[in-house]
């Protein structure tokens, strides 16, 4: 049938579509218009019922027809749509990823091993609510993604990240076809879905394939292939490779198709309240797929007692290997939202979910050496290089030790025979010998196998003493220092630190402030302006937030929330350094940067009762006595203080913190919250209060004082604000306030 022959007042590409077309020479602008739009339509119900449905009613040589129609009119008569099926190709290269707000924290949940483990977490969510319903769920083993449609059409998508913050990818994830461009129905004007980006299996294999015959390094596993396409700078890397998606969760909603979290979007949990925006789990799962999005639903089922929970994660196990893609579990969900909104979260987990671990896989291979890593802080890991197995589809030949200790208890040489698991389907670690040679077990080295210096014991950690003299310690250290945690150092990556360490460009953090472009230029890669512009990146950099300086220092133990807690304690730097004195530093020409991750010396263990400087520590929240020993050890060590003080005479100058005990704590005791768009960024404003030594959170409570409000405010913090008698300031209300108690507003 030729397209001559349909009637014009239907869509001849839905049914039996003809692919024999009129010679676009012979058609008007409106009939190439109105052909096209045709297809549009066409395509995306075909990938519904492809990718949705699971029930195509036309061949994929039929589709490769339509699709190539609709690209070559769109070209020809300049028709692109935005939210065109053919856009899926992929745009321009990036220089490279953004972070991006989540529109709500992207949490992770709790997770077990053990029946028991589920049971438990049943009777704290009966405990808490009574009686419920659960829907149970494939735990998909690929790459978290939020995704925003706004009026129903493709809008944004990001990575997971910290869970606040991820990469911007819409570009990548674009390219996906089971992601639509446009949903269908009537969803949510502005909408974001929590999804899970994968590689299937067999496209998994395929991809690897091209790889070696490339000559390139394969791929691990199907989630380290989506994870490293999604991040590629060039979309259409991702356009070429068989990325999938399944989504099964509603993140927000709202009636507003512009709302922004930049200016203070608030919605409730899953959007619910929204029209169009069910109130259970299992519900919510149609909806989606009513909007044209991919779910599982075949492997979804809803119960009401745990037990029956057990035995659904009993039968998904059974049915894991028949399955075209990696999941590592079950999930299971209270399933009405109200429920769930009771139930509420931590600060890093959902408190209404459980994944349901499947047990690791093992194998058995053999040993044919134990090479030693060297790790960011100098620690040490032996690692097993093994006769390459298969372990749950995924060719495993290295395997972690852990650490010397791990070594004696297990007894491996090389030429043994051992027992291979992936931990939590990720890590391969050796986990038995099964059958010894007989020969020589592994001798754990005494120097370090990057650099030669000595190699420090303390308990089961082996640590190098090179630190930053150690090549291995310093890449990772300055990658570090520069990453998004710390000083977050735009273009200074792990491929840009390594030239400048292997060119001798950068020997210590402080080198890093002492390039000029014209050192840069002539590297492989590096021209003009990309050389002016690392270092313009890292000049930026002289004036971090405290909090953010000590968390690049990679001081053993402590993360961002140490980091920061820190901070609001000494109030700066020279602080932090003079408060360390009080025992003395420790001056040997071999304790240099990283030298006691995790652990500290003897005769310091004795007298850490009456060191005044570790008893100060132990009280800023979340640090114990053993991350009170790595930060004092870090601090006393010549060559550590010598690294941070060399950082301050090239010019960084970290912003001190307001303190409790500061004089000119201004805004102490003061709690604020902060909603809608401002004249400064809400970051900008929040670091202004907890300089002053006030305190700034995300949530209204009892113990709130002020909610400041600026433009298109959330409803939420207004409701709890007044519900709780918080007083509410717009900006210029603030601005006095912060006048009253001797502060300069934010400019």
């Amino acid at each position: 049938m030729s397209e001559a022959d349909v009637d014009a007042e239907e869509n001849p590409y839905l049914r039996d579509p003809p692919t024999d077309f009129v010679p676009v020479d012979d058609l008007d602008e409106a009939a190439a218009a109105r052909q096209a739009a045709r297809l549009r339509e066409a395509v995306r119900e075909h990938d519904y019922r492809y990718y949705v449905e699971a029930d195509p009613t036309i061949g994929d040589r039929t589709y490769d027809a339509l699709f190539a129609r609709l690209r070559t009119l769109e070209e020809a008569f300049d028709l692109g749509a935005e939210d065109s099926p053919t856009q899926r190709v992929g745009g321009e290269p990036v220089d490279e990823l953004t972070a991006v707000p989540h529109v709500v924290p992207m949490l992770s949940i709790a997770q077990g091993g053990e029946a028991d483990d589920l049971r438990e977490f049943d009777e704290r969510v009966r405990g808490e609510v009574g009686d419920v319903d659960y829907v149970c769920e494939p735990k998909f083993d690929g790459l978290s993604v939020e995704v925003i449609y706004r009026d129903g059409v493709y809008s944004r998508a990001a990575t997971r990240g910290d869970g606040e913050h991820g990469d911007d990818v819409t570009a990548q994830v674009g390219t996906i076809t089971s992601v639509p461009r446009r949903l269908r129905g009537d969803p949510p004007a502005f909408l974001a879905v929590r999804g899970e980006v994968f590689l299937p299996r067999d496209g998994f294999v395929a991809l690897n394939r091209e790889r070696e015959a490339r000559g390139e390094a394969p791929f691990a596993n199907p989630r380290n292939a989506a994870a490293g396409t999604l991040r590629q700078l060039d979309p259409s890397v991702a356009a070429e490779r068989p990325l999938d998606c399944f989504f099964y969760d509603v993140l927000a909603a709202s009636t507003d198709a512009d709302a922004d979290p930049q200016d203070g979007f608030e919605v409730g949990a899953g959007g619910v309240g929204v029209d169009g925006v069910p109130e259970t789990q299992s519900a919510e799962l149609e909806a989606l797929a009513g909007w044209g999005l991919r779910t599982d639903r075949g492997h979804v089922e809803r119960v009401d007692d745990v037990g029956d929970a057990v035995d659904y994660r009993d039968r998904l196990l059974a049915r894991r290997d028949g399955l075209n893609y990696e999941i590592d579990g079950a999930v299971v969900k209270v399933d009405s939202r109200a429920q769930c909104a009771a139930l509420g979260t931590t600060s890093r987990e959902i408190r209404w979910a459980f994944a349901y671990k499947f047990p690791a896989r093992t194998e058995e291979t053999t040993v044919r050496d134990v090479a030693v890593q060297v790790g960011r802080t100098g620690r040490l890991t032996p690692v097993a290089l093994l006769d390459p197995v298969e372990v749950g589809g995924v060719t495993v030949s290295r395997a972690s030790l852990h650490n010397p200790d791990e070594i004696a208890r297990l007894g491996v040489g090389v030429g043994d025979r051992v027992r291979v698991e992936r931990a939590g389907d990720v890590i391969p670690q050796v986990v038995e010998v099964v059958e010894s040679e007989g020969g020589d077990h592994f001798s754990f080295p005494d120097r370090c196998p990057a650099c030669g210096a000595p190699v420090e014991r303390d308990g089961p950690v082996a640590v190098c003493s090179g630190g930053l003299a150690c090549e291995a310690q310093l890449e990772r250290t300055i990658g570090h220092y520069a990453s998004r945690g710390a000083l977050d150092i735009e273009g200074l990556g792990e491929e840009s630190v390594g030239q400048l360490v292997d060119a001798g460009l950068v020997e210590s953090l402080a080198d890093l402030y002492r390039l000029e472009p014209e050192d840069l230029v002539g590297l492989d890669g590096w021209g003009e302006r990309s050389a002016a512009n690392l270092v313009e990146a890292v000049d930026d950099a002289r004036t971090p937030p405290l909090a953010d300086f000590l968390a690049g220092l990679s001081i053993p133990d402590v993360g961002e929330a140490t980091a920061r807690n820190l901070a609001r304690e000494f109030g700066s730097v020279e602080a932090l350094l003079a408060a360390s004195e009080a025992d003395g530093v420790d001056s040997r020409p071999e304790a240099t940067l990283d030298t006691f991750a995790g652990g500290g010396r003897d005769d310091e263990r004795e007298s850490a009762e009456t060191d005044p400087f570790l008893d100060r520590l132990q009280t800023v929240p979340d640090v114990g006595p053993a991350v009170a020993r790595s930060v004092a050890e870090f601090l006393r060590t010549e060559a550590n203080r010598a690294a941070v003080e060399a950082l301050l005479e090239v010019g960084v100058e970290p912003e001190p913190v307001a303190t409790e005990a500061d004089e000119d704590a201004a805004l102490d005791g003061l709690t604020f919250v902060f909603t809608g768009s401002l004249s400064v960024s809400r970051g900008d404003a929040e670091a202004l209060v907890e300089r002053h030594g006030g305190r700034a959170t995300g949530s209204v409570s009892g113990a709130t004082d002020y909610l400041v409000v600026g433009e298109n405010p959330g409803a939420t913090k207004r409701e709890d604000a007044e519900a709780e008698g918080v007083p509410a300031l717009d900006e210029d209300e603030f601005a006095a306030l912060l006048a009253d108690h001797g502060v300069d507003p934010p400019s």
